[in-house]
């Protein structure tokens, strides 16, 4: 494993111009009917006494659709042609599950159990020798598993201002601290019986890399941007400052839950599009303020959708959801049918997908990051023609 740490891209402060993803999850099942609501079909009202948003409210795309009315800044990213609105997005047989439905979305593999994610897959195409630990970066809890692939370095971050191992120790302690953890987690001759122990040691010495590039990438960032004192909001800042610092990072990752509306849908949904749609618009007004926004791409999605009918004060699991598609070369517009309400051509009560969510994918990697989808996505699947408009070479 190498040990280098430094930029890799060699553009220094100020992104690199190869072309970057950002994958923003909506975890919990988001409703897509909600969301892009198809208010031109009376059989919407039929179907939603209680949670459907009145055509006096709701933001028209067209004489048939509109957005819901918390999401106005991302609407004025869609009028101004930079925001793809990807509809009835799924997979044959869907599940209702959130943490079947959302490994299937992690991995692109609908039939079978997989240990790689497609992200992680395609961090490792960028960077099959390793040299970046930084190629991919996710903020938040945790590490998702889009991002996991065996021997592929990720670096996950709660909070990028402070991150680094035992920050909190005086610096002598701190330097004592580190040595002993790096002792631990130094590479080392293997057998087949201690295969996790030397995963356990891959990690933890990424983690260490990851550490001393990341903490200097908030050095010198300013903005007149006001991002909100919230989660996502400031998982954003992270991946601007991030991206700005020139790592090198070319796959983010950023989430935020509470779509799971079974109840209070008319309080909870509008709140959390309020929330998304600040922080996304802050986000790119950023990198629009640092000329840095040309290369860079954000995918949003979730699990499932939800059923067509409401429970009387939210929505159930359901299928046939959404995906946004955001940033400066995005080609905007309505991609896809929407699914069909009517009765006949239903899903059990569910909205019917029309495009499989691996070939949006497939889109994303072939049009935007120059990568051949197949292998990552396990098979071929139909891309959204003219999706994409990748940035000049560097």
């Amino acid at each position: 494993m190498s040990t280098e740490m430094k930029p890799t891209n060699g553009h220094g402060r100020g992104a690199a111009r190869e072309p970057a993803l950002v994958v923003l999850q909506l975890s919990g099942g988001n409703d897509f009917m909600n969301t892009v609501i198809p208010y031109g079909d009376g059989r919407y009202y039929d179907n939603r006494p209680n949670t459907g948003i009145a055509e006096d409210r709701l933001l028209e795309i067209d004489n048939a659709i509109g957005l819901h009315p918390a999401m106005a800044p991302i609407k004025d990213m869609y009028d101004d042609g930079k925001v793809a609105i990807v509809q009835g997005i799924g997979y044959p047989n869907p599940d209702r599950s959130h943490f079947r439905s959302m490994d299937i979305w992690h991995t692109a593999e609908p039939t079978k159990f997989s240990s790689e994610g497609w992200l992680g897959r395609t961090i490792r195409e960028i960077d099959p020798d390793r040299r970046n630990v930084v190629t991919g970066v996710s903020f938040g809890q945790g590490l998702p598993r889009a991002m996991v692939a065996p021997g592929t370095p990720v670096v996950a971050v709660a909070q990028l201002e402070g991150y680094g191992l035992l920050t909190t120790l005086p610096g002598n302690r701190q330097r004592k601290a580190v040595a002993t953890f790096e002792r631990m987690y130094a590479p080392e001759e293997t057998s087949e019986a201690s295969m996790i122990l030397n995963h356990l040691g891959q990690t933890g010495q990424y983690a260490l890399e990851g550490a001393a590039l990341l903490r200097s990438a908030p050095e010198g960032y300013t903005s007149s941007v006001e991002y909100a004192d919230e989660q996502l909001a400031q998982s954003l800042r992270g991946i601007a400052q991030v991206h700005l610092a020139g790592l090198g990072t070319r796959i983010f990752y950023a989430n935020i839950g509470g779509f799971d509306v079974h109840a209070l849908e008319n309080k909870v949904q509008p709140d959390l599009w309020r929330k998304v749609s600040r922080a996304v618009t802050d986000f790119f007004a950023d990198l629009r303020e640092h000329g840095a926004a040309d290369n860079v791409t954000m995918m949003v999605f979730s699990e499932f959708g939800r059923r067509i009918r409401d429970n009387g004060g939210g929505t159930d699991h359901g299928s046939g959801g959404g995906a946004l598609l955001i940033g400066e070369r995005v080609r905007g517009g309505l991609y896809g049918q929407y699914p069909s309400l009517d009765p006949d051509e239903q899903l059990d009560g569910d909205l019917r997908f029309n495009n499989d969510f691996r070939s949006l994918y497939s889109s994303i990697l072939d049009q935007w990051m120059n990568i051949s989808p197949a292998p990552i996505v396990n098979g071929t699947f139909e891309q959204f023609e003219g999706m994409l408009d990748r940035p000049a070479a560097a």
